[in-house]
């Protein structure tokens, strides 16, 4: 019987062949090997080199995931996604001084937001701030950018209520179950940081600017139509609260023109800076006022007369890990049933919350690490229904270089931020603590809120959304932008929100991909060119 011979190299053994016998690395003189085909065409996935009882294709998996973890979780990249280390020794009593006055400012602005959009999202009011106070406590450790602020928006409210509130089932004490809200959250943060880790932030470029801006349009008219619900009571508050609101809105925009700034009399600068603060404020003036009038009427005897905000928990929430089953006690959902009820709800709404926050990084010129944010946020049990819950950038900001509406109105507390001389993301700490004060303190004052001037506030808010020049703009730079533009905005407001960004951005993606599957090939007179699709390389087998 022949027998073969091993010859060792190393930890590698290599096998002789037998006597008689022709190795499989022999190339005949015409080149081909035994079956006929070049030697280049012998498909190697099948041939595995033995290298010390492992196979060298996983050796090479495993030092290349070493290689990347050491890399990656060096101290000095786990640091750098903590950017609180690095300004937090430099701070100094006049930073101090400007955070709180920017603080104490915004939270006077995110409260009365706060209690609206929760509104539109179809939850208890008290969940609406929860939003408004977890997410500016977490940014001020992870954000870099001393002008964001963070809390709840008008469309990740609006699709939080299509997405999770609309089948949510009802409890028995009345209301919806918030339970698939939480899920709805969490999940969302999930994907989000999965997204940060494996860097795919760069899917969010498929969603052109003329989509962003149908579906932001639409969304606000869908929102505005929704508020419009009460009686005629509550619409005469709500109209005298709209006009007020409008009213003051405009004090902050009053352009004061002066030659020289030094000769301006104090008188005037007071002035400015009382004025200024009431247009800021004007959403709380409003709902104070409102509610002044309420309790006026209520003493008179006319209890009933404009629906009020009722009763919210106070207190904070209680912490802990969201539930995956809904139990109401008529109804048991399992965790399978509610990802079947949440559907495309999974993929829509983070990444809208991406599009808004990048919108705000590169608005700033800062990124902005919010992969980390939702998942820290969602360990709490009465959670937030915002996901990303975003705030506003500056006016300066030009429509084209960041592909999304510039005027929205989740974008407007970045700006009362940044105007306040914000220096540090430390005032958003002030901001939750004036939200955390309110929700210990003054929600029952809250009660007597009127929902109808609640509505006004979202409405006074969400009219800069609607972007119509934007049709002016992009039939000067581009006509054919238009189609995905009009098919977006009316497919959003006849077939469904949740239902027209996708069939925008499947229009868009198809307008992208058309010319590319169907390129135009001009040939010449002078020879003949030959497209290659696929490339073939010679690899070297070492057996």
């Amino acid at each position: 019987m022949a027998t073969s011979k091993r010859k060792t190299y190393g930890t590698q053994e290599e096998k002789e062949p037998l006597i008689g016998e022709q190795s499989h690395c022999t190339t005949p003189s015409n080149g081909l090997i035994g079956n006929g085909e070049p030697p280049w065409t012998t498909p190697d996935e099948n041939v595995e080199v033995e290298v010390g009882g492992q196979s060298s294709t996983s050796k090479q998996v495993q030092a290349r995931v070493k290689k990347c973890c050491l890399e990656t979780f060096t101290v000095q990249n786990v640091l750098s996604k903590f950017p609180i280390v690095k300004w937090l020794p430099k701070y100094r009593c006049d930073t101090f001084q400007s955070d709180i006055i920017a603080g104490l400012t915004v939270g006077l602005t995110v409260i009365p937001q706060g209690l609206a959009y929760a509104q539109v999202a179809n939850l208890p009011p008290q969940y609406g701030l929860y939003s408004a106070f977890v997410g500016c406590f977490v940014y001020c450790v992870l954000g870099t950018s001393k002008d964001i602020t963070l809390g709840p928006t008008a469309i990740l409210s609006l699709m939080t209520s299509m997405f999770a509130t609309a089948v949510s089932p009802e409890l028995p004490s009345g209301g919806k179950d918030p339970t698939i809200t939480i899920l709805l959250t969490f999940f969302c943060g999930v994907i989000q940081l999965v997204l940060g880790i494996l860097k795919l932030g760069i899917l969010v470029n498929f969603i052109s600017y003329p989509v962003i801006n149908a579906f932001t349009s639409a969304a606000a008219i869908t929102i505005g139509f929704g508020q419009i619900k009460f009686s005629i009571w509550d619409m005469t508050m709500g109209l005298i609260s709209f006009v007020i609101v409008m009213l003051l809105k405009k004090l902050r925009d009053i352009k004061w023109s002066d030659a020289n700034v030094s000769e301006i009399p104090i008188s005037k600068i007071v002035l400015r800076k009382i004025l200024w603060l009431v247009g800021t404020a004007c959403n709380a003036i409003v709902v104070i006022s409102a509610a002044g009038v309420v309790v006026i009427l209520e003493d008179q005897g006319f209890n009933g007369t404009i629906a009020v905000t009722g009763h919210i928990k106070p207190g904070m929430p209680d912490v802990s890990f969201p539930k995956f089953e809904v139990d109401t006690g008529n109804v048991t959902l399992s965790t399978g049933q509610i990802f079947s009820r949440l559907g495309t709800g999974l993929a829509i709404v983070p990444l809208l919350a991406v599009v808004e926050t990048m919108a705000i990084g590169k608005a700033f010129g800062n990124y902005v690490y919010f992969f980390f944010l939702q998942f820290l946020k969602l360990f709490e049990r009465k959670t937030s229904y915002n996901i990303i819950v975003m705030s506003n950038m500056s006016k300066h900001e030009p429509n084209g270089e960041i592909g999304v509406p510039t005027k929205s109105v989740f974008l407007s507390r970045t700006a009362v931020n940044s105007q306040t001389g914000v220096r540090t993301p430390m005032g958003g700490v002030w901001t939750g603590g004036l939200v955390i004060l309110a929700l210990c303190l003054l929600t029952p004052w809250f009660y007597y809120i009127p929902k109808s001037a609640l509505a006004a506030v979202i409405i006074s808010a969400i009219l800069p959304m609607i972007e119509y020049h934007t049709v002016v703009v992009l039939w000067k730079a581009n006509k054919f932008d238009l189609v995905p533009y009009f098919i977006t905005f009316l497919c959003s407001l006849l077939v469904g929100i949740e239902y027209g960004i996708l069939i925008g951005v499947g229009i868009s993606l198809l307008m992208i991909l058309y010319p590319t599957a169907r390129p135009k090939i001009k040939v010449s007179s002078c020879g003949l060119i030959i497209l290659i699709f696929k490339i073939f390389m010679l690899k070297t087998m070492k057996i």
